[in-house]
């Protein structure tokens, strides 16, 4: 816990430093404040930042599912908000919090379903992630008080990883949507999955890949709705996983002779066979003395 908490400090501290730097290129204040404010708050929600309360009573995701104003952020789960200043934000802790009102909440019966699926994520994003959070929000319907009315929850997953001292970072982000169908009494799953990683020892080495992927399941308690859909995202997870794994330790034989010209622009094959017929060659093997 200590040195994951360190390691987010010396983050925010790069990252704080490097808004510094772009501050004394600008050489405009007021220009920097503008930007600033434009892409700070879109950076945050892109990268789904994770930021601690202050009195270690939770955390919030940074997102446009926990959004409630430009600067506040709800967490379902401990039912509060916290305010965000996304320019100065230093270390990654909210300021301030605040009780979440119950125009801000979804009604008990949709919180019963989302609760439950928090629950199961929560178990299942402990084992599959070491560092990783996650979050079950209400998008659709959140005021529905019994059965009969459709509605919709998403879940958000993040985990990262920074290492600079061992040249890589990297990331895994996944979203959810869930929808509820009363009349069909069935809930319809789409996923998004995105990976990223980044390796820049003695070079530079990048990987960006995307998923998604639909699911379906039937309506049913919300404990044995959360049990269902806990598994169907395991299941996709796992999978998209098994297949990025694999096929990446097939580059060497596969994708990267691939990328090779098969025939040069002579359009003839290299004569390995008899490489003295070029002039290179009889003059290394003239210098070397080889010379037969």
């Amino acid at each position: 816990m200590v040195s994951s908490q360190l390691s987010t400090w010396r983050n925010s501290i790069r990252r704080q430093r490097g808004f510094t730097d772009l501050q004394s290129v600008l050489n405009d204040d007021n220009v920097y404040r503008r930007a600033a404010s434009e892409a700070f708050p879109l950076y945050n929600k892109s990268h789904v930042v994770c930021l601690q309360f202050p009195n270690r009573s939770g955390e919030v995701l940074v997102s446009s599912y926990s959004e409630l104003s430009e600067d506040e952020y709800l967490d379902p789960r401990t039912a509060q908000v916290g305010k965000v200043d996304h320019v100065r934000q230093l270390a990654q802790i909210c300021t301030q919090i605040r009780p979440a009102i119950d125009e801000e909440l979804p009604s008990p019966y949709i919180e019963e379903y989302r609760s439950a699926l928090d629950v199961e994520i929560s178990k299942y994003v402990g084992e599959a992630y070491p560092k990783g959070v996650c979050s079950v929000y209400c998008t659709s319907g959140k005021d529905v008080e019994d059965y009969g009315s459709d509605f919709e929850l998403v879940v958000v997953i993040t985990a990262t990883r920074h290492s600079p001292q061992n040249f890589c970072n990297g990331s895994w982000g996944s979203i959810w949507n869930i929808e509820f169908k009363d009349e069909l009494q069935t809930v319809e799953v789409r996923g998004k999955v995105q990976v990223s990683a980044h390796y820049f020892e003695e070079g530079n080495v990048q990987l960006d890949a995307k998923h998604e992927c639909r699911d379906s399941t039937i309506f049913q308690s919300p404990e044995d709705s959360a049990d269902s859909l806990m598994n169907i995202i395991r299941h996709h997870e796992t999978e998209y996983l098994t297949s990025l794994q694999a096929s990446y330790s097939n580059l060497p034989d596969s994708t990267f002779k691939e990328l090779r010209r098969k025939l040069p622009v002579t359009r003839t094959l290299f004569p390995w066979h008899n490489t003295v017929q070029f002039s290179l060659t009889r003059d290394l093997t003239k210098e070397l003395g080889i010379e037969k």
